[in-house]
């Protein structure tokens, strides 16, 4: 009999990374979550009633009370850390507390026992506002606010680690992650989120500018299946842009939901156009995304009740949310 594989997710209870631990318990994999649930949810892998599933309440902001679960895990999937821009203008030594000291811990957890390879999962914010279409991996980095650069920080720890303790590494820039489970709560964030409430409450959704800016959206199960063909190939030391490679425009998603809408000012900092030139993961993984963005927002349709508890954004809430972000980023 084979041995199991043992995975260890940070962040495991979130959006992305409870996908991930589903499709890990699929694949027969022992799974050990971390995670200090201040924005993943326990709902979100309540359905997976299984010993091979491990779950722990702790904070990565302790390498003392995380070292131990480390110990004998064969994949490491860092995707703790938070997001969102404006809280990150707001209280930046917050966000690289979480994402630069948070990602050095797990590091040196991970260091201390060894394994065959550490997953981080990196954002397509640091490129900022890029200048090449589609944009490559080796775009020129410029992140525009502290939220980008306190990701980007934790790749640099990662590849340097990789570097000097010879630790295998893959990183992977997520663009525009969506599907089931993304956040209902919280700070003002993400374009689905915000729209499935304002859907569900039968309000109209805010379209930030004329709506004709794009973005590369990818849905989360085509993202967690490559994250996964990353760790198992033979492939190290590599970073990855992970997208859908084409371009979307908020006034599609708005028509492919449906219902009334309102503009709202374009914000400062925020690019016109994303995306990502994807055939590294293509050819290196023989990866490519299967949802189209018809399909996956049928899909979110179909379970737009899970969004019936999140704030509904209007456009004051809106303004008062971002007025650091017009103040700051000018």
């Amino acid at each position: 009999m084979s041995k199991k594989i043992k995975s260890l997710v940070t962040g495991g209870a979130g959006f992305i990374g409870s996908n991930l631990v589903d499709l890990l318990l699929k694949k027969g994999h022992n799974v050990t979550v971390l995670d200090n649930f201040s924005t993943g949810r326990k709902a979100n892998l309540s359905h997976n009633k299984t010993k091979s599933l491990t779950i722990i309440n702790v904070d990565i902001s302790s390498k003392k009370k995380i070292e131990k679960y480390f110990k004998r895990i064969d994949y490491v999937f860092h995707l703790a850390g938070l997001a969102d821009i404006v809280p990150s203008i707001e209280n930046p030594k917050k966000y690289f507390e979480s994402n630069v000291l948070g990602t050095l811990n797990v590091l040196e957890a991970s260091r201390k026992y060894g394994l065959k390879k550490f997953i981080y999962a990196a954002s397509a914010s640091c490129y900022g506002l890029p200048s090449e279409f589609p944009t490559k991996e080796s775009s020129r980095i410029s992140p525009m606010y502290p939220y980008a650069f306190s990701k980007w920080q934790g790749e640099e720890l990662v590849k340097h680690w990789s570097q000097v303790y010879g630790m295998p590494f893959i990183s992977m820039r997520f663009f525009n992650v969506y599907g089931p489970r993304s956040r209902t709560s919280g700070a003002y964030g993400a374009v689905f989120g915000v729209f499935l409430a304002q859907k569900i409450s039968n309000k109209p959704l805010t379209i930030v500018g004329d709506g004709k800016q794009t973005r590369d959206f990818i849905f989360v199960d085509d993202l967690v299946e490559g994250i996964l063909k990353a760790a198992i190939s033979n492939k190290k030391n590599k970073i990855y842009n992970i997208a859908g490679g084409k371009e979307v425009s908020v006034n599609l998603i708005s028509k492919i939901i449906g219902g009334k809408k309102i503009f709202i000012p374009k914000r400062p900092g925020e690019p016109d156009r994303s995306l990502a030139d994807i055939k590294k993961i293509k050819k290196d993984l023989n990866w490519k995304p299967q949802t189209n963005i018809k399909e996956g927002i049928g899909s979110l349709l179909k379970k737009i009740e899970y969004w019936k508890d999140a704030p509904v954004w209007t456009p004051n809430k809106i303004k008062r949310a971002t007025k650091a972000w017009f103040k700051l980023l000018k």
